[in-house]
């Protein structure tokens, strides 16, 4: 879903075929004005009255004709109404300045919504998004509470007050612990980031964020931690170090200490390392059953591990196949070695298949930045074009969520015609990856 920079009325996008609305006669462009008396101010308004049996609704019409609604329906049935703008709002701007936020590393020249910064608990609920809690008014706190708002998803880094104000920026960046606090008092459902960064926030000071958060038992229910990412666009920008194979070793270590305390205690390891601390390390990855079902997946915590085990359940129930294709695997250079395992293992079930293992070094951000979901269409077709590869297939974390972009603003289309290859897109799933090559692919 697209944010919405602009501030836009309750229009009607959508119908949905059979649904109440449908029923209703409710049409595309149709502005809905008020719901039981009250005026929607966002899609969380809509949501918590439409739970309601008996609905007073009026519309506008696209005419500009005003019609007025009494529906009963079942309890939290939904209306079947999507909207132009997903939010019914504008979404609210981060108040922070951090010293490692990866958008003021972003070069010129971009689409304008690259460049938004967002830190909206309504966009944490509805599409996962982390936010720091800074811009939150007491109402909005409220607001939360009032209409049981979880899961939210709260970038921490750190709960000392004052380290907090000086990474991020704002001086009100210290009330983090405070929030949480009142969420866990409330049973609010909360999953929580720390991006660590080596000499800031880590070691002591890190040991001393998860045991605070730690007592939220309550809400917070996991904690993950990913290393910071840093671009070659950092002029005028604080200096940071990124984490290495020594340091990642060392917060490795530090980490699964802890899990074997929060094990013992608490039975579960609370805490998780993102993938790219193991790879950096070295390190094999956790077991299938220490990511304890994957609470955080999408932010890259056990997100390797998952496909592999994927992976090998799909290629458990196939036979031996004489299919003939050829296809190059891109990929970031982080999971080059991975992603030769996975071939590897591919190939003893498709022996006449040819894959090919390409992986991308970024010279969009900066070779530092090593992840597949950061690797851009025009790095794909500077290093693909001028080789012999045939079909190619990326996986989707390169583009942009439910769009053809990459982040470079290069589109799928762009990226088949200047590479003159068919470029098939895959889920980070072992049945959608092994779909792709042995269905698609021709």
């Amino acid at each position: 879903m697209e944010i919405c920079l602009n501030t836009n009325k309750n229009i009607i996008e959508k119908v949905i075929k059979d649904s109440i609305a449908y029923d209703l006669g409710l049409e595309v462009g149709d502005e809905i004005l008020s719901i039981n008396g009250q005026e929607i101010k966002d899609i969380i308004d809509y949501k918590y009255i439409i739970t309601e049996e008996y609905i007073e609704l009026n519309i506008k019409k696209l005419n500009g004709e005003l019609i007025s609604f009494e529906i009963e329906k079942d309890p939290y049935e939904d209306l079947g109404i999507e909207f132009s703008n997903p939010l019914i709002d504008e979404a609210k701007r981060c108040s922070n300045a951090c010293i490692f936020c990866f958008i003021d590393q972003l070069p010129k020249n971009l689409r304008e919504t690259l460049y938004f910064k967002d830190d909206d608990s309504r966009l944490s609920f509805l599409q996962g998004n982390f936010i720091t809690l800074t811009n939150m008014k007491e109402e909005d706190i409220d607001r939360i509470i009032k209409y049981k708002i979880s899961p939210i998803n709260v970038s921490v880094h750190t709960t000392n007050p004052q380290l907090r104000k000086k990474m991020l920026r704002n001086i009100n960046a210290g009330k983090v612990l405070d929030i949480l606090k009142r969420f866990d008092e409330h049973h609010i459902e909360v999953n929580c980031q720390i991006v660590c960064i080596p000499n800031i926030n880590d070691k002591e000071e890190l040991n001393k964020t998860i045991m605070d958060l730690s007592e939220l038992k309550n809400s917070v229910k996991s904690l993950a931690i990913v290393p910071v990412g840093l671009t070659k666009h950092r002029q005028g920008l604080p200096q940071l170090e990124a984490f290495n194979e020594k340091s990642s070793n060392e917060i490795i270590d530090q980490i699964h200490k802890l899990q074997e305390h929060f094990l013992e205690t608490e039975n579960t390891r609370f805490v998780f390392l993102s993938d790219e601390f193991y790879i950096l390390a070295n390190r094999d990855l956790p077991s299938d059953e220490e990511y304890e079902g994957y609470p955080q997946i999408e932010n890259g915590v056990g997100l390797v591990r998952n496909f592999s085990e994927e992976i090998n359940e799909e290629l458990e129930k196939l036979g031996i196949s004489d299919l003939e294709k050829e296809v190059t695997l891109v990929t970031g250079t982080l999971a080059k070695d991975f992603m030769v395992e996975i071939k590897d293992r591919v190939l003893k079930k498709f022996p006449n298949m040819k894959l090919n293992v390409r992986p991308i070094e970024n010279d969009f951000f900066g070779r530092s930045i090593t992840v597949a979901g950061l690797v851009t269409g025009g790095d794909i077709i500077k290093k693909i074009k001028d080789t012999d590869y045939k079909n190619i297939m990326i996986p989707d974390v390169m583009l942009r969520a439910d769009t053809d972009y990459f982040l470079d603003d290069v589109t799928l289309d762009e990226l088949e015609n200047q590479t003159n290859r068919r470029v098939y897109v895959t889920r980070v799933s072992g049945k959608d990856f092994l779909d792709t090559l042995s269905k698609e692919v021709k």
